[in-house]
């Protein structure tokens, strides 16, 4: 993860500095162990060692993440939060998602993980409850008002390098317009 990290922040201070200075400094083991506790899961090694050197964003002035908040610790559990509230409200009783193979169809499942935030309800979430076939740790991307569940990456090392190479190749470039970090064909 140090790696990983490290291309980000190379390519933030060279291209987005005002991004690079949202980022948090890493969480403690407390925080990490009490976020899981309200969650009721435990976060992947890979997880769990890159909020030990950022815990996300401190504010969503820009996205870093295609134009998405990288969520803290406390706003995973914010965010995850509205979704278990609409969950055991029964707001998603009867409603499956068109979920790719190794993801399970439930519009919503509580083991999915917000990581990242767009303003209008969407996420990147960790899958710690894939579907046969798929891999605990898996992230998928979950839009609440369409029924897709696509699989991005099948583990949260394999996303965060894709995006530090998708930087350093150009795939992602610093936008204002786009509110942060873009994918340069959606320009």
């Amino acid at each position: 993860m140090q790696e990983i990290w490290a291309r980000i922040e190379s390519w933030l201070a060279a291209n987005a500095p005002q991004l690079l200075d949202t980022l948090q400094p890493g969480a403690s083991e407390t925080q990490i162990k009490a976020v899981e506790a309200v969650l009721g899961i435990q976060f992947p090694k890979e997880v769990r060692a890159s909020y030990r050197i950022h815990n996300g964003q401190s504010a969503y002035d820009y996205g870093l993440l295609d134009g998405h908040e990288l969520l803290s610790l406390e706003r995973i559990q914010e965010e995850w939060k509205i979704w278990k509230d609409l969950l055991d409200g029964g707001d998603f009783n009867g409603e499956k998602s068109d979920a790719d193979p190794g993801i399970r169809s439930d519009w919503w499942n509580a083991q999915w993980i917000p990581l990242t935030y767009d303003g209008a309800g969407n996420h990147d979430c960790l899958d710690l409850n894939p579907g046969e076939g798929g891999n605990r740790g898996q992230i998928i991307e979950m839009w609440h008002d369409a029924p897709e569940r696509v699989i991005v990456a099948s583990s949260f090392r394999e996303w965060l390098e894709q995006y530090a190479t998708g930087l350093e190749s150009g795939e992602f470039i610093f936008s204002e317009e786009g509110n942060g970090i873009v994918n340069a064909d959606d320009l």
